[in-house]
């Protein structure tokens, strides 16, 4: 087990030794360009594991509110991971426009989260889950998807916490109007390579969980997205894709 959690504290050390040549490169200064870099860094590392049946890309969803009505396109997704089965209205490179079918999950990605008023990216974060998830329950299905922020750095576990209690209110907020926000909402969470906040959703009602885990953060957000989108394939290979027990990592 050993050389598994080896294998996938690298994935921590690729993401991290990408980010700092680019940021040595361009320094402080391109900040914005930066952003667009980390974007791209992810999905690449995502590639690697994702099944060739998937895609990534940046863009918009559409979507109907039914046969008559005009469609509406939501605020541009940082990364969409989109079943390959399904026609693309619009491609450019990595730039889509995509129909909200073939949407396996959406993920937010921030150089320090902390610094970019959190609350708002987990408000737009759960508004397109919401946008997502209601096209596809028009068309009969219900299942949930992978809705991920993803923060390179800027956490500490005082600052972690504070985040999964605004996690907790916004799921709240949202509750009042939907009982499907369990479904849809935000319910991954990478900070640093450290830390990481899973929507537990086998509690009633569904609850906020955050693990310290040792340079496995970033592995464990891909790895929940490869098992959230290819449940079937490694039911029974957990132990590869999740090298520790996070029950033993958990924080109150």
């Amino acid at each position: 087990m050993q050389n598994i959690s080896q294998f996938h504290q690298s994935t921590s050390d690729e993401l991290n030794a990408i980010k700092d040549k680019v940021r040595s490169l361009i320094g402080s200064a391109n900040w914005g360009e930066e952003g667009r870099y980390k974007e791209a860094i992810l999905k690449n590392v995502i590639r690697k594991f994702l099944p060739k049946k998937f895609a990534l890309g940046t863009g918009f969803v559409v979507k109907r509110k039914s046969t008559n009505d005009p469609h509406e396109i939501s605020k541009q997704i940082d990364i969409i991971i989109y079943d390959t089965a399904y026609p693309l209205l619009f491609s450019e490179g990595d730039f889509i426009i995509i129909g909200a079918e073939a949407v396996n999950g959406i993920i937010e990605v921030k150089t320090n989260l902390k610094n970019q008023t959190p609350e708002n990216v987990i408000k737009k974060s759960n508004e397109m889950g919401k946008f997502v998830f209601q096209a596809k329950a028009n068309r009969g299905s219900t299942k949930p998807f992978f809705n991920g922020i993803f923060s390179y750095e800027g956490f500490t576990k005082a600052n972690a916490s504070s985040l999964k209690s605004s996690l907790s209110r916004s799921i709240s907020d949202f509750t009042k109007e939907d009982i499907y926000v369990h479904l849809y909402c935000v319910n991954h969470v990478s900070l640093n390579d450290d830390l990481f906040i899973r929507l537990d959703k086998n509690e009633t009602p569904s609850k906020y969980k955050l693990y310290e885990l040792k340079k496995l953060s970033f592995s464990f957000f891909v790895s929940n997205l490869i098992y959230l989108v290819t449940k079937e394939y490694i039911e029974h290979e957990k132990a590869l894709w999740f090298p520790s027990d996070k029950k033993l990592h958990e924080l109150q």
